[in-house]
């Protein structure tokens, strides 16, 4: 009993974690549970049409990302290619949420290509078995499908790997 047990929640965890090569199950982020910078609803739906990349990320960890997210913006890649998502785990942090949503205001009107969500509930650890407490970073081809998945520091090595990745299917 204990084996079939086991197993189920194995297989259940399965069907909503993201996997490489699969294009993951549908998610709208609103409400209670968050949403756009402005308030408005965010979808992944979304996620199609441009090669994107998704940055899950706890505030407090924001560090493990940030020269990976300097040097993409360096990138300058052509916005009718790419796109960007940034999804804020609110509820990973002891900073307050007023706080942390003036900051994504702030970085929205900074750069405006990217999509700034705040996830109120970790909507996204519970929907798509995110990093808790991380920050994960998620490269999405033009159909939806994920090409790469990175959890915690994205080091020089990582980051060539996204770089060379992002490049080939930007130019396709």
């Amino acid at each position: 009993m204990k084996k079939i047990v086991t197993t189920l929640l194995l297989s259940t965890l399965a069907t909503f974690a993201l996997n490489i090569g699969e294009i993951p199950k549908e998610v709208t982020i609103s409400g209670d549970n968050g949403g756009k910078v402005d308030g408005s609803a965010w979808s992944s739906s979304m996620l199609k049409d441009k090669v994107f990349v998704l940055f899950y990320v706890d505030p407090d960890k924001k560090e493990d990302s940030e020269k990976f997210v300097d040097a993409l913006h360096a990138k300058n890649y052509d916005t009718e290619k790419y796109g960007s998502v940034a999804i804020i785990n609110l509820k990973a942090t002891w900073l307050p949420n007023f706080a942390i949503g003036k900051m994504l205001k702030k970085k929205q009107d900074s750069f405006p290509n990217t999509t700034y969500v705040k996830d109120k509930t970790k909507f996204l650890v519970d929907n798509w078995s995110l990093a808790d407490d991380s920050s994960n970073v998620i490269v999405l081809d033009t159909t939806g499908k994920v090409l790469y998945l990175h959890e915690g520091m994205i080091d020089e090595s990582e980051m060539q790997t996204i770089f060379k990745l992002l490049e080939k299917e930007i130019n396709k």
